[in-house]
């Protein structure tokens, strides 16, 4: 999960007194600078959904399978697996084995010995997932999978209120011997094997969890290129090159009539990974400090803050001043879903009833979804159909849906149908019962949600309906929609996989309390997600994920806004950063040159 939220110099039309910065010099050998948006929430891959958090530990912790860094369309490859798994033909078995010789980053848990990587740590880490204790939002990837006894094991620690019994043995999750295991499942799973390359399926050792359990989310200790170095909360966090870190050499698959991926492979064929030796993450919330950090040469890299699209892309081409100094740029329409949710338990905005689903219908009718687009993403965004991403199995690119085009004028005559009358000297509406009718929104409080929430504002006043703020930090607004705390928010999914099933899943009755914020609980709804759940790719199985859509469009668990475009810069002496769709590990495979 992540939330991706300017005007002072959007009518500038010539290049700015700083835009000539010289780059200062390099400290600490190659060290890549890079900053994000909002701030992280630890570092214990089931624990965390945000794209800071994330990013940060797919270069600590690893899964067993990967994308190719260049293959399109994408491809899995393994990772720290000897090879793709064997999976049965009736995708209910996957064996996967673990390449010999790779080792967790030094740490005092290990007693000052070097701790080797093998099948039971994947064993052990994907047991955490079950734990009660653990309270993770990514449960429901191996629970809707139903891994023979592991919910059995969950079951037995919560009615006997004892600790997760890790030891325990699993019908379908075993260890085989030193490094290759076994995943049986209840149902067939064509696409089980994309679960793996997941960065919270990473593994961690059990000597670390059990060492640091009341501070872990501090002491991430991993298998992959980097090691934290130092983390100052919500303002920096520094990673170093690993020591232990295998032998990894560059390779990649390019389309062949992609010149600039070709270009890449070429230059990245062979050599050892990683190729930084530091990497600094700094947390800048606001658009405009991160905008100068990166004009003034402070910042290696950046994703263009929206607010400054017009200042540095022209007609959709670099400014010449940034095109003069050697900056790149590359655009990618990525797997992400910009929403907001309804929660189902509100009184107010939930529920099932003719009169609530109008409420809601109206709501989503009246959002203007372009003038978003046009005043907040500053044309970076397509207007979204449905909460269906592109680059994803079922995608529907021909599809057109009332999510696209605000009508005032239609949601003021549902809400008069329904009995949502005007009442009072504002005019707000009141609910069909009489009652009062608030609509509450969470929110953050930086640039780009206060600009969002004016839009909601006035959008909510056309149509007599009084919306109010509540505002908190991000990884608190993200553990009151887990409890089921809020009426409504809005950030923005980033996909793991090229499938739509995890976004149907928002919506699937079981996910409650996981990545099901609105936990929406609809009978005919979950019986059409689990049928194409099981079912491998086919024209039958596109007909029941579009009646599943459809039934998210009549019922509208969701508003889905837009589908955002992200435009990478990098400064003259950045090498091979290069965005991957369903991986955040790309620093990986980042290059520093000279800077003078």
């Amino acid at each position: 999960m992540r939330m991706n939220r300017r005007d002072w110099l959007a009518a500038a039309t010539t290049a700015p007194a700083w835009a000539s910065a010289a780059a200062p010099a390099a400290v600490g050998g190659k060290t890549l600078r890079v900053a994000f948006n909002f701030a992280e929430t630890g570092f214990d891959p089931p624990q965390v959904g945000d794209l800071t958090s994330i990013s940060v530990n797919s270069h600590i912790f690893e899964a067993l399978l990967t994308y190719d860094y260049l293959a399109r369309p994408v491809k899995l490859r393994p990772l720290t697996a000897a090879a793709l798994p064997e999976v049965s033909a009736d995708f209910r078995r996957f064996v996967f084995q673990v390449r010999p010789g790779i080792f967790f980053a030094d740490d005092p848990a290990f007693g000052g010995r070097a701790r080797e990587l093998t099948a039971a740590d994947y064993v052990y880490s994907f047991k955490r997932f079950d734990d009660p204790q653990l309270h993770t939002e990514h449960l429901h990837l191996f629970e809707n999978e139903k891994i023979l006894g592991l919910t059995e094991l969950r079951r037995r620690a919560i009615v006997g209120k004892t600790a997760f019994p890790y030891d325990a043995a699993v019908e379908g999750l075993r260890v085989l011997d030193r490094y290759r295991f076994e995943v049986r499942l209840a149902n067939p799973s064509p696409r089980f094997v994309h679960l793996f390359a997941y960065n919270q399926t990473a593994a961690v050792a059990r000597e670390v969890v059990e060492a640091y359990a009341s501070d872990l989310m501090a002491h991430p200790v991993g298998t992959g290129p980097f090691m934290l170095q130092r983390w100052r909360r919500g303002s920096l966090i520094t990673l170093v090159r690993n020591p232990r870190f295998r032998e990894q050499l560059f390779e990649a698959e390019p389309p062949a009539d992609d010149a600039q991926s070709q270009a890449l492979a070429a230059a990245l064929r062979g050599k050892r990974l990683p190729l930084l030796d530091r990497v600094e993450v700094s947390i800048i919330e606001e658009s405009q400090p991160r905008w100068l950090a990166f004009v003034g040469g402070e910042l290696d890299a950046v994703a263009l803050p929206t607010a400054f699209a017009d200042l540095a892309l022209r007609g959709g081409q670099l400014a010449p001043y940034l095109a003069r100094r050697g900056v790149r740029s590359q655009r990618t329409l990525g797997p992400s879903i910009a929403h907001t949710f309804f929660n189902f338990d509100d009184p107010v905005v939930g529920g099932y009833t003719a009169e609530r689903v109008a409420l809601r219908r109206a709501v989503a009718l009246c959002v203007d979804n372009a003038a978003e687009i046009r005043r907040v993403y500053q044309g970076q965004a397509i207007p979204a159909q449905s909460m269906i991403a592109p680059d994803c199995y079922g995608y529907d690119p021909a599809l057109k849906s009332d999510m696209s085009a605000a009508d005032a004028a239609r949601a003021n005559a549902l809400l008069d149908l329904y009995g949502y009358a005007r009442r009072g000297r504002a005019g707000h509406r009141q609910r069909p019962d009489g009652q009062p009718l608030v609509l509450r929104l969470a929110s953050q409080q930086n640039l780009r949600s206060r600009q969002i929430n004016e839009l909601w504002k006035a959008r909510m006043d056309a149509i007599g309906l009084d919306m109010r703020f509540e505002y908190a930090p991000f990884g608190e607004l993200i553990k009151r929609s887990l409890a089921g705390q809020l009426m409504m928010w809005g950030f923005t999914w980033s996909i793991g996989a090229p499938d739509a099933d995890f976004l149907l899943g928002l919506a699937y009755g079981p996910n409650r309390d996981q990545s099901n914020d609105a936990r929406f609980a609809l009978p005919a709804f979950d019986r059409l997600y689990e049928r194409q759940h099981v079912m491998p790719d086919s024209p039958e199985r596109l007909a029941l994920m579009r009646e599943a859509n459809k039934l998210m469009l009549a019922y509208v668990p969701y508003i889905a806004h837009n589908h955002p475009i992200t435009t990478d810069l990098t400064q003259p002496w950045v090498r091979g950063y290069h965005r991957h769709p369903f991986t955040n590990d790309w620093w990986r495979y980042t290059d520093l040159i000279d800077r003078s």
